[in-house]
């Protein structure tokens, strides 16, 4: 039986969500009612349902509900879709859901180009790194804990020294003419899995953190930014005008989003 999902209207309903932190999301790059990578994202929605709740939910619910989303909360900016379960329970949360909340929200299109991010490494495994998941507090603590030290964010390495993600962002290298994707753990960033459609010559390898410094070159991705250059690992600075860069961004920014239709 598939799961119904309802689209949250009152506060109220945020209660469950609060109290236990057991959901996940995704954020969509919204302009003029299209989508970035819409099907990715819906994909996800429905991967992650079945990880988190055991439940199936069908791409036609999803897709009704970004649509009404987007009727009540504009057609441009950065749309955040959150499921969870109102009937999850912290004392026994293996009951399977008959319906899911969805809840939604919409931030602006961040203006202008932010400066290239200096990032630390700092060592930490995201649990369930292949879900979206609300639980952020680990990597959120140590972006903090980045920016006391005069950096701007964090990049993960899990004990066993692989290279993974960033605290919210996938991480991509340039070796020359190589770009290359590390094969730790992460989350498939549907701006990453863009990129990857779109750019087929690129390697997914192991990196480690003793690899960092023959790279010249490296780049976030997420929904918020697309392409955004790094300008620091650790000590080492980085290249921020490899003409690669210049090629992902031109890119990402080519891909015309998908129209929301049920």
């Amino acid at each position: 039986m598939t799961t119904r999902i309802q689209l949250s209207t009152c506060p109220d309903s945020l209660k469950t969500l609060a109290l236990a932190n057991y959901g996940h999301f995704t954020t969509m790059h919204v302009e003029g009612g299209r989508v970035k990578g819409l099907a990715l994202h819906v994909e996800r929605l429905i991967q992650d349902s079945v990880a988190l709740f055991s439940v199936k939910i069908n791409q036609e619910q999803i897709r009704e509900i970004i649509k009404h989303s987007m009727a009540g909360l504009g057609d441009t900016g950065l749309l955040r879709i959150t499921l969870f379960s109102p009937a999850f329970e912290i004392g026994r949360p293996v009951a399977k859901p008959h319906e899911l909340v969805a809840h939604a929200i919409m931030r602006q299109l961040p203006e202008g180009t932010p400066p290239p991010p200096r990032v630390r490494t700092a060592v930490y495994d995201r649990e369930r790194p292949e879900v979206k998941h609300v639980g952020l507090f680990g990597a959120l603590h140590h972006r903090r804990a980045a920016q006391l030290d005069g950096f701007d964010d964090a990049l993960l390495v899990n004990v066993n020294g692989e290279v993974t993600e960033g605290t919210t962002w996938n991480i991509g290298f340039i070796d020359n003419e190589r770009l290359i994707w590390p094969a730790g753990p992460a989350l498939p960033g549907v701006t990453m899995r863009l990129l990857q459609e779109a750019h087929t010559r690129c390697e997914v390898v192991n990196v480690t953190r003793s690899d960092l410094g023959q790279f010249q070159a490296a780049f976030a991705t997420n929904s918020a930014y697309g392409v955004r250059p790094i300008g620091a690992i650790d000590s080492k600075k980085l290249d921020l005008r490899h003409p690669l860069l210049s090629t992902l961004r031109a890119t990402y920014e080519g891909i015309q989003g998908d129209r929301v239709t049920c």
